[in-house]
């Protein structure tokens, strides 16, 4: 299946590539360690350019449900949130509800639509996928592959099947899944996950962790922390592990933590132990971007703290925090699941008081939307039926949004919990609110967006490639620095 409308990225999108995804210098949860055997979790982490000059385009397939259960109200508010997705007005407006659900024939017809491309050069594929309601029974909506298809699914309303919709979400890379509850702004989760995909600066990003095993060794055994939800392979011959997260819109992060025990010292006397090596690329523009390794080393001490004082490691420890709080969320959903809503309560109230224990210098806002989020959904679990209606698929946003830490909406208060929310789609919120009060209200282009920010902040087209060089430059006089500097033996 073929489309001879398929258009070319405009020039504006292009630009260098040097820069959009830079990788910082790793962080432990430990000030040092000890020369006895000891233990330590690094945290790697990447960040996307908070710039969007340089961007890939856009394809995207929209598969909606317009079955009879749609009628009235819902198809109505579906369609001024697709109004705010795209200009295809007599289209949208001749949508009309009738008939059963079919989402794998849906997702089937989608993917066609996408392998049928004409253009493809420096171009992400895309489905957005909402269904108020079950599949049909003699239908199977996880059974279509997506391959590297990012798939972002919206459970509309109480009848429809979360759990169907996330597993379908979670089985595409980088794909999540939303809540919008009955009578919910339909147009404000649309446009968060618009705001990032009209910023995705990077594609095919990867992160490459090699152990140091060379004589003398300190490290004995890594492996990625839980919690999150990424394509991991470990070679089993070389302990190499390689972590792939697809794409990365601008200003998005990507943590990775990594526990690593170390193997008793043979030294005596404090040094820096290298432990690995992480490297990531990225292609952009269709290029291939392989960048500098950095490496993961810590202080080896006879004398370790009893306690980590600094704020990197204090950071360290919140993202470990973090990841069990997801993890809460998840037990009490199986619990609320099985009809056990006290059990499910209590998991939530202890993962409350696990927050007071997290101190940061970001003036406690992390922990302030960690709070919100269980609040929320502790106020949707007052009841089996409240939480079958909300409170699950609450849940089920939540998991995903933090397995691949990207916005998710949840159905709750979006302006309370913006958990990996980028700088567009918090414009792109306000949009949407303004939308739909007055859908006739001219919305500026993604192209219009660009030119506002370049204004308010003029250098950050270019901070990207020229923070990129600046760091060349200081690790090739590092290395000359080496070269000259005689060693003590």
């Amino acid at each position: 299946m073929a489309f001879n409308d398929d258009e070319k990225p405009p020039a504006s999108n292009a630009g260098s590539t040097k820069g959009l995804v830079t990788i910082k210098t790793p962080t432990y949860s430990k000030d040092d360690v000890a020369l006895t055997a000891d233990a330590v979790t690094a945290v790697v982490e990447l960040n996307a350019t908070s710039s969007t000059a340089v961007r890939e385009g856009l394809d995207l397939v929209a598969v909606l449900d317009v079955s009879g259960s749609m009628e009235g109200a819902k198809l109505q508010s579906m369609k001024t949130a697709m109004h705010f997705v795209t200009d295809l007005k007599a289209i949208i407006d001749g949508l009309v509800a009738d008939g059963g659900t079919n989402i794998e024939v849906g997702m089937e017809t989608a993917l066609s639509v996408i392998a049928g491309r004409v253009t493809t050069k420096a171009r992400t594929a895309n489905v957005f996928l909402m269904s108020d309601g079950q599949q049909n029974s003699d239908t199977d909506a996880t059974r279509p592959d997506p391959g590297t298809v990012s798939v972002y699914t919206f459970g509309f309303g109480k009848d429809a099947d979360h759990a169907l919709l996330s597993n379908v979400a979670r089985k595409s890379p980088g794909g999540t899944f939303s809540s919008v509850p009955d009578g919910g702004n339909v147009s404000a989760p649309f446009s968060q996950l618009l705001g990032g995909l009209l910023t995705v600066v990077a594609q095919d990003v990867q992160l490459t962790l090699t152990p140091k095993t060379e004589e003398p060794r300190d490290l004995d055994t890594m492996f990625v922390a839980p919690g999150t939800d990424y394509t991991q392979t470990t070679d089993g011959d070389t302990g190499v592990i390689t972590i792939k997260f697809g794409t990365l819109f601008s200003g998005e992060t990507r943590k990775v933590a990594v526990n690593l025990t170390l193997l008793e010292s043979t030294d005596t006397t404090d040094y820096d132990a290298p432990l690995a090596e992480a490297q990531h690329s990225y292609t952009a523009q269709q290029g291939l971007q392989n960048q500098t390794p950095q490496d993961i080393l810590i202080n080896r001490t006879a004398n370790p703290s009893e306690a980590p004082t600094s704020s990197k490691a204090r950071a360290v420890l919140a993202e470990m925090a973090r990841r069990q709080h997801a993890g809460a969320i998840g037990e009490a959903r199986v619990l609320a699941d099985a009809q056990n809503l006290d059990e499910a309560r209590y998991k939530l109230a202890d993962a409350q008081n696990a927050l007071e224990d997290i101190v940061l210098d970001d003036g406690q806002k992390l922990v302030g939307m960690l709070r919100a989020e269980l609040l929320q959904l502790l106020g949707l679990m007052e009841s089996q039926e409240l939480y079958e209606a909300e409170g699950r698929p609450y849940a089920l946003a939540s998991e995903t949004s933090h397995g691949r830490q990207r916005y998710a909406a949840r159905g709750g208060d979006m302006d309370a919990v913006r958990l990996f929310a980028t700088p567009r789609m918090d414009t792109y919120l306000e949009q949407a609110k303004q939308f739909e009060k007055d859908p006739t209200a001219p919305l500026p282009s993604a192209d219009e967006d660009v030119k506002q920010e370049i204004a308010a902040n003029p250098l950050a087209a270019i901070s990207a490639p020229l923070a990129f060089y600046i760091k060349a430059a200081i690790q090739a006089l590092q290395e000359i620095e080496k070269l000259v500097t005689p060693t003590n033996n």
